[in-house]
């Protein structure tokens, strides 16, 4: 039997509130499930209010179009993160700068991204601060918590003040996190906070995504821009907007998902032990890294080749081997995200030195993480895994 990657946990009120949907006949984009899930969404993220959307990507890019970011702009971004980050800022009408992650815990790199706004920005006249090399306004962050992973956010906050930068994170998979001190995300002074809720999220709607944020103005405004920009009851429209909705039997599965998030986030960290549990037996693995401050959701578990004396094809080639012995026994491992300035569709973005992440995604194990994942299920994952590194001569 196949053991995947991640799969929704489905086993709670899901069925029932789905079936309210039909009977009620409130299937569309309107809803008491939708009220419902934006309200849970505002206590756990510490917001005033949150827009549910149809996608994570979505609900980046409407947040940087609510804030007024565009064309002519430039956003500072991880190039270690899924390929959602940087087209949400391609469509929001902005270019993605790409910063390094940072060795010790992948996320963006705060002290390369200062010092790259330092190298290659200057203060212009009228407080508009621009990249010298394209002539674009830099006008924003949007860091990634990968993983799951907590910021540093107060250094983050530090930044975006010293460079009059607007902060939008990408949360996508780190519903539940904590800042350092138990703050919620939506306490620590940024502007937006968005997450997915795709169907290897921790939660899930099947599908969609959410703005939560402390500026009851700019959910509002992002309401308006994703309800086609209706103004009252009749068919006037004051923008061009968009339909970019959630729906009320999408957000019925969130209601039901968000009733079990603590269930879930407690056995996300029991998994990522028992993986960093095996890593510890092996000198050439260590487990994924979890910053000191803050909660973590653990969202993808596992382990990395941390063999320094591996070159980069030897790394490429133990980690692909690793990759095929977990297939041929049942167990779902992929490659893990390419960088994001290796992507074609972004090809000749901004960016600056980027060796960390080059080096490292290819090492990078995702293992099965679903929260209903059997201990039997997971004793079969670890002996896989054990079976392929107690092999003789990995690499050497």
């Amino acid at each position: 039997m196949s053991i995947a990657l991640a799969v929704p946990n489905l086993l709670g009120n899901e069925g029932q509130y789905l079936q309210e949907c039909i009977s009620t006949t409130f299937v569309s984009s309107v809803g008491p499930f939708v009220d419902r899930f934006a309200a849970q969404l505002s206590s756990e993220s510490g917001a005033v209010d949150s827009a549910v959307l149809c996608s994570g990507t979505v609900a980046l890019q409407m947040a940087l179009e609510g804030l007024g970011i565009g064309a002519g702009d430039l956003v500072l971004c991880p190039t270690l993160s899924f390929i959602a980050t940087a087209n949400a800022i391609h469509h929001s009408g902005a270019r993605p700068w790409f910063i390094d992650c940072a060795a010790q815990d992948w996320l963006i790199d705060l002290d390369s991204l200062e010092a790259e706004i330092e190298a290659k920005t200057e203060l212009l006249a009228g407080g508009i601060r621009i990249h010298r090399a394209t002539g674009l306004r830099l006008r924003a962050i949007m860091p990634v918590m990968i993983m799951g992973a907590s910021l540093d956010f107060d250094r983050l906050m530090q930044i975006a003040g010293r460079y009059d930068l607007r902060v939008v994170v990408d949360a996508a998979a780190a519903i539940g996190a904590r800042a350092s001190g138990g703050r919620r995300l939506c306490e620590t002074g940024v502007d937006a906070v968005c997450y997915s809720f795709n169907g290897n999220k921790t939660i899930t709607c099947g599908g969609g995504g959410a703005v939560s944020s402390a500026n009851e103005s700019l959910i509002a405004r992002i309401r308006h821009m994703t309800t086609t920009g209706r103004v009252g009851r009749d068919y006037d429209h004051d923008i061009a907007g968009y339909n970019f909705r959630m729906t009320n039997v999408q957000a019925a599965i969130g209601v039901a998902q968000m009733e079990r998030l603590e269930q879930f986030l407690a056995r996300k960290a029991a998994l990522a032990q028992a993986y960093a549990g095996l890593a510890a037996r092996f000198d050439q693995l260590s487990p994924f890294p979890t910053p000191a401050g803050g909660r973590s959701t653990h969202w993808f578990s596992g382990f990395w080749l941390s063999d320094p004396g591996l070159s980069d094809q030897e790394a490429a080639e133990l980690s692909k081997g690793f990759r095929q012995h977990m297939v041929a026994a049942g167990i779902d491992l992929r490659l893990f995200w390419k960088p994001l300035h290796l992507q074609e569709a972004h090809r000749g973005a901004p960016a600056g030195r980027l060796d960390i992440a080059e080096a490292l995604w290819q090492r990078i194990y995702p293992l099965p993480c679903s929260t209903h994942l059997t201990e039997e299920e997971l004793e079969q994952v670890l002996a896989a895994a054990e079976c392929f590194w107690r092999a003789p001569v990995k690499g050497k």
